[in-house]
């Protein structure tokens, strides 16, 4: 039976491989000052080691779509977690700037393996009507590895220094390894991801819709946590180390209320998807926006009503990841989520680079955040443009799995 206690058992499962690549992914953002330090980088060089590790994030999507399709969810999470680990191992015994550009390459690529491979366990275990929640719930749990990368690791490196807490952290990877190993089972892959199958998930509108809805909302939250929140909150806010983690953990742990929420909103009002989107997107750039205006450092109230506003990105991003599903055929459902995904953090990639490049040429926070501008703008115009099309394509009859949405306008 479909999303039976089998398939809750080995979703948990893959969602705590997720929840260890979340982890990775973010140990770099909190642990940005250090690394410049250790590793003699200014902001455009720390800003270049984040932006590889979400490059090869973003390039490895598709093919990591293709593979997941032909080899199925398992044996793509314990690559994953096998990479991962090798990342965090370098990352901790390394002194010099190549050695921590490899490290985050490593990262970078195993992490590529594993919302994916989930996303696929969901979309074939689980009834459709109940996809929506089960991703943002995946979304909600996996959160937990961006909280341990907080507060605990910025602990973690003051208290026992930087080798000792990278290498808990490819233990951790480790760990990952066994417990999917020993606690995963899946059925034979049908083999169904081919290079046909790229081409035809690019060109249904709904993919490129899902594309950019992720882009539009991700971009701005992830450059926070990723990389930039952190020194923002410390340099420009004037915050203590302790707060400035409060806060960024205070932002993760405020998303787990929207996961559910948005997961049930778009299940229920699949036709109202974009609105949600777009509200997200506006209320965004309007918190920036008094942020980044306020003379001086904001007052702590604002930076909470910040973080409760930042905190609805991630989970609006998922979206994007509902229209790959209503919008392809199961069978490459691991490729239209691909694309989806590597599409998103490609804007976000521009955006850390773009911060990066403003803050090394005139040092003002303020003016280098203002870069988020800009990519809203083409994101929201993108988003309308294929929600259009798609509109129009589902009208003429050719959308392919919309059956479990009624009414059937799908945007």
């Amino acid at each position: 039976m479909a999303g039976g206690r089998k398939a809750l058992l080995f979703w948990l499962v893959g969602v705590f491989g997720y929840a260890v690549a979340v982890f990775q992914r973010q140990t770099l953002g909190v642990s940005g000052l250090d690394a410049a330090e250790r590793f003699g980088l200014g902001a455009a060089g720390l800003s270049v080691l984040a932006m590889l590790q979400l490059l090869v994030y973003a390039g490895m999507q598709i093919p990591v779509g293709i593979l997941v399709d032909r080899f199925g969810s398992k044996r793509m999470l314990l690559a994953g977690a096998l990479i991962m680990g090798l990342g965090q191992l370098v990352f901790a015994l390394s002194t010099g700037a190549l050695g921590a550009v490899a490290a985050r390459v490593l990262v970078g690529c195993g992490d590529a393996m594993s919302f994916i491979s989930v996303i696929r366990m969901i979309n074939l275990s689980f009834p459709s009507h109940r996809n929506p929640l089960m991703v943002q719930l995946t979304g909600l749990l996996g959160a937990i590895g961006g909280i341990a990368a907080a507060v605990p690791l910025i602990t973690a490196l003051h208290r026992y220094g930087w080798t000792p807490t990278f290498l808990g952290a490819a233990g951790l990877c480790a760990l990952a390894l066994i417990v999917v190993l020993l606690g995963l089972r899946e059925g034979r892959p049908d083999g169904a991801g081919e290079a046909r199958g790229v081409r035809a998930a690019w060109a249904e509108p709904g993919t490129r819709l899902g594309m950019w809805t992720h882009a539009a909302t991700q971009s701005s939250g992830a450059a926070f946590l990723l990389l930039w929140g952190y020194p923002f909150l410390v340099k420009e806010q004037e915050l203590s180390p302790q707060a400035a983690g409060g806060l960024i953990t205070a932002l993760t742990v405020l998303s787990l209320a929207y996961n559910p929420l948005f997961g049930w909103l778009a299940g229920r009002f699949p036709t109202r998807r974009s609105w949600m989107v777009l509200a997200i997107v506006a209320s965004t750039a309007t918190a920036w926006t008094v942020v980044l205006l306020w003379p001086g450092p904001a007052p702590g109230w604002l930076l909470i009503a910040h973080m409760v506003v930042l905190a609805a990105n991630g989970p609006g991003s998922v979206i994007g990841f509902d229209y790959a599903r209503t919008f392809n055929p199961a069978a490459r459902i691991g490729v239209a989520t691909g694309i989806v995904n590597g599409g998103g953090f490609l804007v976000t990639v521009t955006l850390l680079g773009l911060i990066g490049i403003g803050l090394d040429v005139h040092g003002d926070f303020r003016l280098a955040l203002a870069a988020q501008y800009p990519i809203w703008a083409i994101a929201i115009w993108q988003l309308l443009r294929y929600r259009a099309r798609a509109r129009r394509r589902h009208a003429r009859g050719s959308a392919a799995t919309l059956k479990p949405y009624r009414p059937i306008e799908p945007a």
